[in-house]
């Protein structure tokens, strides 16, 4: 609230539900993010609530999310909360995302432990895709705000509007502090008064430091997929999400053989680039396997064809296979949403 566009923090992200469609998919803007390193950004845990941490996961890049997105999307591979993060305290909420691939904004500077000295009265930049409390100011704008910090502890600080104030959305944004020569990542929203009038939360990264981020930033990332073979998905069988080819999760039902998986689909092959539903026939899919690139979309074929309409006096139709839900344990509601 009381903020104003941001068009030069690069490294701030939105997380967003992962999209599997090319055509007619609404955003779910979940959170904001900082970008730490090329390929990894920090959230906050309860950001990952409704999904877990093996949910389905893009993080956007850029001034505008919503209505229409200006900027870019990147897969999300790899989602990680901390292990002593509370839910109810909000403690050491925080989360961190291993990106598919680096991206060429400039990470947030991150002080080191004990370099930081925070005080009351120290003002904040707060950044974030969240709500405005305004009806003309829509959400899922990259925009910016300034706080003062009222307390401060060990792993926390909290702070109030001057004049701004963080929102709904802005959960996982980046907070930044002045180290007197460069701004520098302070902490990262957590929570807020329900009005988001009165005060902030923030998680410190001065204390995330030695056993979450560096440890994390340290680490190699996981081992490259197998490349897409469109036409054997329906008859090979995966063990574990590294079989798949990127973008795809191994699933099993009932312990029958695990098949290589885009979210919200069923067991099929992936065809002929395409940019629409309509480019793949008569009730086609157009399923995005990526965020961006000429491959990124393709056609999809169930493994086994839909059945034909029961014939009746009236008019009849058979559902496309975008209607059969990825697996009863994973179908979600993802629209029209926002959490943070």
């Amino acid at each position: 609230m009381n903020g104003t566009d941001a068009p030069g923090d690069e490294a701030t992200a939105a997380l967003v539900a992962r999209r599997t469609r090319c055509s007619a998919e609404p955003l779910t803007l979940l959170c904001s993010g900082a970008l730490i390193a090329p390929d990894v950004v920090l959230t906050a845990a309860h950001c990952l609530n409704v999904f877990g941490t093996e949910g389905p996961y893009e993080v956007f890049f850029g001034p505008e999310l919503l209505p229409e997105p200006r900027g870019r999307f990147v897969r999300v591979t790899q989602a990680v909360r901390h292990p002593d993060y509370d839910p109810k305290s909000h403690a050491f909420d925080a989360a961190l995302l291993r990106l598919a691939t680096p991206v060429s904004a400039a990470p947030f500077a991150l002080p080191l432990p004990g370099t930081l000295p925070l005080t009351a009265g120290t003002a904040v930049r707060a950044i974030g895709f969240g709500d405005t409390q305004e009806a003309h100011l829509p959400p899922g704008r990259r925009r910016q705000g300034t706080l003062a910090i009222e307390e401060v502890s060990a792993h926390a600080f909290r702070a109030g509007p001057s004049p701004a104030m963080s929102c709904v959305g802005d959960s996982g944004g980046p907070v930044l502090v002045s180290d007197g020569t460069k701004e520098v990542l302070a902490g990262i929203t957590v929570s807020g008064d329900l009005a988001c009038r009165t005060e902030a939360l923030q998680v410190r990264t001065e204390a995330l430091w030695d056993t979450f981020l560096q440890p994390f930033l340290n680490a190699s990332p996981g081992p490259s997929r197998p490349a897409l073979d469109p036409g054997a998905l329906c008859q090979e069988t995966c063990a574990q999400d590294a079989d798949c080819p990127s973008g795809l999760t191994c699933v099993s039902l009932d312990g029958t053989p695990g098949h290589c998986l885009l979210p919200s689909l069923q067991e099929g092959s992936y065809g002929a680039a395409c940019t629409d539903d309509a480019a793949c026939g008569v009730n086609g899919l157009c399923a995005r396997l990526e965020p961006e690139g000429e491959a990124a979309c393709r056609c999809f074929t169930p493994c086994e064809a839909p059945p034909p309409p029961e014939k009746t006096d009236g008019c009849a139709s058979a559902p496309g296979p975008a209607l059969l839900g990825l697996l009863g344990l994973r179908t979600r509601r993802w629209r029209g949403r926002l959490r943070g």
